[in-house]
């Protein structure tokens, strides 16, 4: 039996606000605002969360010097299309020239990399 289950995933930023908008723009789901802290419930019960970080520097990607710790998969029908709508909501490609691949590589506008995979 497991100690625990997975609650929430949180992601330090300069403005949840904004950044819940963001992820709510792609994902869709709710968003429930306290204040600092933003909730973004998610249609299939998943969560995400958004954390007010002060003195917040995003990751750098691709650095061996400065881990990006983690990064979201969202899987999506179209990567054509979605590219598109991504990078209108503000996200900024990182490494998509290889359009032969399922996946490309974003950075959401406070600079956490996710990828589009193909689904």
């Amino acid at each position: 039996m497991p100690l625990a289950k997975l609650d929430v995933v949180v992601l330090d930023c300069p403005d949840p606000h904004a950044l819940a908008r963001f992820y709510a723009d792609v994902l869709g789901g709710t968003v429930e605002d306290q204040g600092e802290w933003v909730d973004l419930k998610l249609p299939d019960g998943q969560a995400l969360a958004f954390q007010a970080a002060p003195g917040y520097v995003p990751p750098k990607w691709p650095s061996p010097d400065h881990s990006q710790q983690f990064h979201l998969d969202l899987t999506v029908p179209d990567l054509d299309a979605a590219e598109k709508e991504v990078l209108a909501l503000g996200a900024k490609p990182l490494d998509v020239e290889d359009r032969s691949r399922t996946f490309r590589v974003y950075a959401d506008p406070a600079g956490h990399p996710f990828c589009l995979c193909a689904g």
